[in-house]
C-alpha cells in the first residue's frame, strides 16, 4: 500500500486509499511497458551501416494502429478507474448519512472560523459557539460541515480523514466525515489564497465520547447561562 499517506482516519478513507492505489499501480505499469517499448525500439531500429531510415506517412491502417491501440488502452484504463471509483464516489458524495453533529466553518483570509448550533441546535441564536481554527468532534459519530468562505476560494482538507472541498464565495457547500481514531489532525488550506496562504491551518480534535462530553461542558454556553445573558441584553436596551 502507499505507506507515505498520512494515516487513515476515516469511515470511507480505505476506499479513497484503494483508489489512489489503484491508479498508482496502473499509471506505473504503463510508465514501465512504454519506457520499456521504447528502450526496445532504440535497441532493434538503431542506426546501422546498410540501413536506410524509412518514411512513415501514417496512411496505412498498420502504421496508423501504433496510435490507435494504445490509445484504445488508455481510454480503457480511465473507464477501469472511473468504474472502480464510482462506489467512493456515490458514498462520499450521494449516499451522506444522517448527522450527529452539524458545525459551519466559514474561510476566510486567513483562519477558519468554526460555529456550534449550542444547546438548542439552531444556528445564528445567542446560544452558538464560535472558535477560530480548532474543531472538535465526537469519535464515530458523523459530522456534516457547511462550508463557507468570506473573500476567496479556499479549500477545507483533512488529509488524515481524506476530505478535501473546495469552497466558493457566494455558495454554502456541504460535507461530511466520520473520524475512527481519536487524536489531533491538522486542517490545512489547500487552496492558494494569498500571501498568508501557508499559515492558515486549523486542527481537529476527534474525542472519546466522554472526553467530548467535557469539552461541550466547558465550553458551550449552558441554557441557563443564555437565558441569563438574554435577559441582561433585555435590561440594558431599556
Amino acid at each position: 500500500m502507499l505507506r507515505w499517506l498520512p494515516e487513515n482516519a476515516s469511515t470511507y478513507g480505505g476506499e479513497i486509499d484503494s483508489i489512489i492505489a489503484f491508479i498508482y499501480y496502473v499509471t506505473l505499469a504503463w510508465f514501465v511497458i512504454t519506457i520499456g517499448a521504447l528502450a526496445l525500439f532504440l535497441i532493434l531500429y538503431r542506426r546501422r551501416e546498410g540501413r536506410r531510415a524509412t518514411y512513415i506517412t501514417g496512411e496505412k491502417l498498420s502504421e496508423a494502429a501504433w496510435i490507435l491501440i494504445p490509445a484504445l488502452i488508455v481510454l480503457l484504463l480511465d473507464l477501469w478507474i472511473d468504474f472502480r471509483g464510482a462506489d467512493a464516489w456515490a458514498k462520499v458524495k450521494l449516499r451522506v448519512p444522517p448527522a450527529d453533529l452539524r458545525v459551519q466553518v466559514t474561510a476566510k483570509q486567513f483562519n477558519w472560523e468554526i460555529v456550534y448550533p449550542g444547546p438548542d441546535g439552531q444556528f445564528g441564536t445567542p446560544d452558538d459557539l464560535q472558535i477560530d481554527n480548532d474543531l472538535h468532534v465526537p469519535v464515530n459519530k458523523v459530522v456534516r460541515i457547511a462550508l463557507r468562505s468570506k473573500d476567496v476560494i479556499h479549500s477545507f482538507f483533512l488529509p488524515n480523514l481524506r476530505l478535501k472541498q473546495d469552497i466558493i464565495p457566494g455558495r454554502e457547500i456541504h460535507a461530511w466525515f466520520q473520524a475512527t481514531k481519536p487524536g489531533v489532525y491538522e486542517i490545512p488550506c489547500s487552496e492558494l489564497c494569498g500571501f498568508g496562504h501557508s499559515g492558515m491551518l486549523g486542527h481537529l480534535t476527534v474525542h472519546s465520547a466522554e472526553e467530548y462530553q467535557q469539552w461541550v461542558r466547558e465550553h458551550w454556553p449552558s441554557e441557563e447561562k443564555t437565558s441569563t445573558r438574554n435577559l441582561a441584553k433585555g435590561d440594558s436596551h431599556r
